[in-house]
């Protein structure tokens, strides 16, 4: 296959493409706008495959997007492009109608032009998959209830709301001009080049530097975790073996507290990284409970037993193990966040691709 994956540079998407040239025979052209969340330096260890191009262009740009179309000549898209921290769309939220409501607008009628274009059986194989979250379904009230395909959409936060906009319009596109469009939600991912802003990265860092570790009103929040390279294969199954118009959650299996998550992360740290900032006895003196963000959902918990039952897939990590492999992966590669940190991954990038 020839794959377009659009956000390829963020935390989520870099994890595809990582996978796909690792792991698959497949060639693909990486297309990302290079805001703050993208970052090459995540995609290191394969920029030099001749399987592997990258264009900066941003999926507002129609034109743009057009060129990248007919030269690389994709057999599929994975569409991940997207403004994702909850927070930051409570604070500006036009980046997110942009972005994921006008931008997957833009990104679908640029791939229905090209796909029009395609000869009978090279349309019939397209694919257009357009990757989401759980959070447009809202929150779940009762303790024992999971997100399925068919939950109602109820979003809580201008972030949700763009995601479950951009859902709608991949499932029109479809029923309206029959592009082959397949959808995907999935639960909270974490693991290795994970943004700093997020909870598993902001806690661990810091951690090590002594700094408070915030959560949010008690804690009580609810997650259901997933591994980001367990989610990087359950979205090749998907792509390469999924039903057109179909919908698939993706989960991790992991129901956990956002306080037990930091209780379990200050425990991995003394166990890995003893050697605490001066004057620290416990990492778990760091926590500070600070006030809840508006519309903050209670619980997630993602049903899914549909991408088991049809595609064969099933989470490789635990929740225990995933989070292991996450904390060594900070403590080894420090080069790479504190790049991040000081701005520095951002220098120097203007007018790749």
């Amino acid at each position: 296959m020839r794959i377009l994956v659009t956000g390829g540079a963020g935390f989520i998407g870099s994890a595809v493409v990582r996978h796909l040239i690792n792991d698959t025979p497949h060639e693909v052209s990486n297309v990302d706008k290079l805001t703050y969340a993208g970052n090459l330096e995540s995609l290191a260890s394969v920029a030099d495959s001749p399987r592997y191009r990258f264009h900066q262009v941003d999926i507002c740009d129609g034109p743009a997007l057009a060129k990248v179309f007919a030269e690389f000549r994709p057999t599929a898209v994975m569409h991940l492009a997207a403004e994702s921290h909850v927070d930051r769309s409570i604070d500006g939220p036009a980046a997110f109608i942009e972005t994921n409501v006008v931008g997957t607008y833009t990104l679908l009628e640029a791939a229905r032009a090209y796909w029009n274009t395609l000869p009978a059986a090279e349309k019939d194989a397209f694919r257009f998959h357009h990757i989401s979250t759980d959070e447009v379904y809202g929150d779940l009230e009762g303790t024992d209830d999971l997100f399925t395909e068919t939950t109602p959409y109820a979003p809580s936060s201008p972030y949700s709301a763009s995601k479950a906009g951009s859902d709608h319009l991949a499932r029109a596109w479809q029923r309206t001009y029959g592009l082959p469009t397949l959808v995907t939600n999935c639960s909270n991912n974490y693991g290795p080049f994970h943004f700093p802003e997020k909870l598993v990265p902001h806690i661990i860092l810091n951690a090590l530097h002594g700094k408070p570790l915030p959560v949010y009103g008690d804690g009580g929040q609810i997650r259901d975790w997933l591994f980001v390279e367990d989610h990087a294969r359950a979205l090749v199954q998907v792509v390469s073996r999924g039903e057109v118009g179909e919908t698939y959650n993706i989960g991790g299996h992991n129901e956990k507290r956002n306080l037990e998550v930091v209780h379990t992360l200050c425990d991995l740290l003394e166990e890995l990284a003893p050697g605490k900032p001066q004057g620290l006895a416990r990492y778990r003196d760091l926590i500070t409970f600070v006030k809840d963000r508006p519309g903050h959902d209670r619980r997630y918990a993602i049903d899914a037993s549909k991408i088991q039952r049809e595609l064969g897939w099933v989470p490789q990590e635990t929740f225990e193990t995933g989070l292991r492999k996450t904390v060594q992966w900070y403590l080894h590669n420090e080069a790479w966040w504190q790049r991040v940190l000081s701005g520095a991954y951002q220098l120097g990038r203007l007018g790749q691709g």
